[in-house]
């Protein structure tokens, strides 16, 4: 509980899968400095424009073996940070892995590049947010970092933190 300009206790939002939408202005009216504003302008591309849900997280760039592998596993609401250096020469997500995000049960998606099958992708039942698109296959090395914090327009996104996502922006606790 936080108190009001008037000492009246207001409860703050907590995110609790399932739950109706929040929306990032009034969250940040409520909680102010204990959030991180992302600036940098995500398309919002998945079928759910309102997504939050606890961080994991994956640095690549132009290969999404590591992406496909972590939305190939339960995400228990999670949302995936993924931290592709703002690449769009190539995709690191279309409508397969986003299917098996689906079906694993994520609530989102947040890249730092671009993804493929946008249409197809903004029919699934998935938040998905990322800088743009482009129809080019990715490497599938497996290349990269799982599980460490990542960085998206100065804004530290650490794995375990709070994260809300809709159509005004990204918000992070810090």
């Amino acid at each position: 509980m936080t108190a009001s300009p008037a000492n009246i206790p207001v409860s703050v939002p907590i995110y609790v899968p399932g739950s109706a939408a929040i929306n990032t202005a009034d969250l940040y009216d409520e909680r102010g400095e204990e959030l991180d504003s992302v600036s940098l302008q995500f398309q919002s591309l998945g079928g759910h424009s309102h997504f939050s849900g606890p961080v994991r997280t994956i640095r690549c760039f132009e290969d999404n073996a590591l992406v496909k592998s972590a939305l190939a596993t339960p995400g228990n609401g999670s949302v995936l940070v993924v931290d592709g250096s703002g690449s769009l020469h190539t995709a690191l997500m279309g409508d397969m892995i986003a299917e098996s995000a689906v079906a694993n049960g994520w609530a989102g998606v947040v890249i730092c590049g671009a993804i493929r099958d946008r249409e197809a992708i903004a029919k699934l039942p998935l938040g998905v947010k990322a800088l743009g698109s482009n129809p080019r296959k990715s490497a599938k090395l497996g290349a990269g970092e799982t599980d460490v914090t990542v960085t998206l327009d100065g804004v530290n996104v650490r794995p375990g933190a709070m994260i809300w996502c809709d159509p005004d922006g990204i918000l992070v606790e810090r």
